[in-house]
C-alpha cells in the first residue's frame, strides 16, 4: 500500500514507517510540531507536508496516524472524508463523542479502519484466549495484566509523553492500553472502575519535563456483572519487570510471565504444566500493509478502548 505518515509525534511512528517503507511505499509525512519534524527528517529521507490538505492531496491510498491524541479525531475525519484507509495509533480518542464522529465518517465515506492493538496477536497472550475460550478454567472471576517500563526512572520519554492535553493522561492512557484492550477481549465492557494513578518517580530531569505532573505509576480494578475483576497494572517506574497475564477461574488458572505460559486447572490434574505458545500472527500496521486485516482491531475494540479510559480517569476525579 501506498501510504502518508500523519504526525510522528508518537513514538512508534518511526517503527510504523519503516514497515511502510519495507512492504509498500512513504509518500511523504506531516507534523504539526517543527521540533519533532526535525527530528523525524533525520532518520527518514522522506517530504514533509506543509498542512494536513497537502497530505491529503497526495496519491496515498492510506494514512497512518501517530498524531498527538488530542488530534486524533479531527485528523481522522478528515482523512477519512478524503477516502483514503486509516491506521492509527491507541488509543483512538479521548472521549466517547470523538470516537462516534470518527465511526461516522469512517462509515459514511467506506474506508478500512485498523487500530494498533498489537498484543491480541502475540504468541502467550493468543495461547491465554484459547485456554480461556475452551472452558477449561471455568467462569472467570479474576484477570490481572501488568506491563510496565523504566521510561521515567531513566528519562528516555519524549516530554510530550507528560503533555495532559496531548495525551489525555500518563501510564495508563499509554502503556495501560494494552492491558485495557486484553481484559476487554475476555471479559468485555466492566460495569465500575477505580484507579489509583500515582507520581512516583523522583528522576529530577523526567520531573522537568512532566510539566503537567500525568500519572507514571497507576492501578485500575474493574468489576463485571459476572461478579469478575480485573486489575490493570502499568507504570514508568519499573525496571526489569516481567509483563505478567493471569486469568483465574472456579476450575483453575492460566499464567502468562514474558514468553512463558503455564496452566493449572482440573484437567492437568491439579498439577502446574507449561503450555506450548502458539506463533504470533503479524501485527496490525503489517495487516493494515498488505490488507489482511484480522478480527480484534476495528472500530467496535477502538470505540471500547476509549470508554474504559474515561472510566478509569473520571473513577480517579481526572475528568
Amino acid at each position: 500500500m501506498k501510504v502518508a505518515i500523519c504526525g510522528v509525534w508518537h513514538v512508534h511512528a518511526a517503527d510504523y514507517t519503516k514497515k511502510a517503507m519495507e512492504l509498500g511505499e512513504v509518500v511523504g509525512f506531516y507534523e504539526r510540531e517543527d521540533g519533532i519534524a526535525a527530528d523525524f527528517a533525520e532518520k527518514f529521507d522522506l517530504p514533509r507536508f506543509e498542512t494536513l490538505d497537502a497530505l491529503l492531496k497526495s496519491d496515498a491510498e492510506g494514512v497512518i496516524v501517530c498524531s498527538a491524541t488530542s488530534d486524533h479525531a479531527e485528523d481522522m475525519v478528515r482523512i477519512a472524508k478524503a477516502k483514503k484507509h486509516i491506521f492509527t495509533e491507541k488509543v483512538l480518542a479521548l472521549s466517547d463523542e470523538d470516537c462516534a464522529k470518527v465511526e461516522q465518517a469512517v462509515r459514511e465515506n467506506g474506508v478500512t479502519f485498523t487500530i494498533s492493538l498489537f498484543q491480541k496477536y502475540q504468541g502467550p497472550q493468543m495461547t491465554i484466549k484459547e485456554i480461556v475460550d475452551s472452558g477449561e478454567l471455568g467462569k472467570i472471576n479474576y484477570v490481572r495484566f501488568r506491563n510496565c517500563h523504566s521510561g521515567s526512572i531513566r528519562n528516555w520519554l519524549p516530554a510530550h509523553f507528560y503533555n495532559a492535553e496531548q495525551c489525555g493522561g500518563g501510564a495508563m492512557i499509554d502503556l495501560g492500553a494494552h492491558g485495557m484492550y486484553l481484559i476487554h477481549w475476555l471479559l468485555g465492557m466492566p460495569c465500575s472502575a477505580s484507579s489509583a494513578l500515582t507520581l512516583s518517580c523522583e528522576n529530577a530531569d523526567t520531573l522537568a519535563k512532566n510539566v503537567d505532573r500525568v500519572e507514571d505509576n497507576a492501578v485500575t480494578v474493574m468489576g463485571f456483572e459476572n461478579g469478575a475483576i480485573a486489575v490493570n497494572e502499568t507504570g514508568f517506574v519499573s525496571a526489569i519487570s516481567p509483563k505478567i497475564f493471569e486469568v483465574h477461574g472456579e476450575a483453575g488458572y492460566v499464567r502468562m510471565e514474558g514468553a512463558s505460559v503455564v496452566k493449572c486447572t482440573k484437567a492437568t490434574g491439579k498439577e502446574q504444566l507449561t503450555v506450548t505458545v502458539r506463533e504470533s500472527l503479524p501485527p496490525p500496521i503489517e495487516q493494515f500493509l498488505t490488507g489482511k486485516i484480522l478480527d480484534g482491531c476495528s472500530l467496535d475494540e477502538a470505540k471500547a478502548l476509549t470508554h474504559m479510559m474515561v472510566m478509569t480517569y473520571r473513577s480517579a476525579n481526572c475528568r
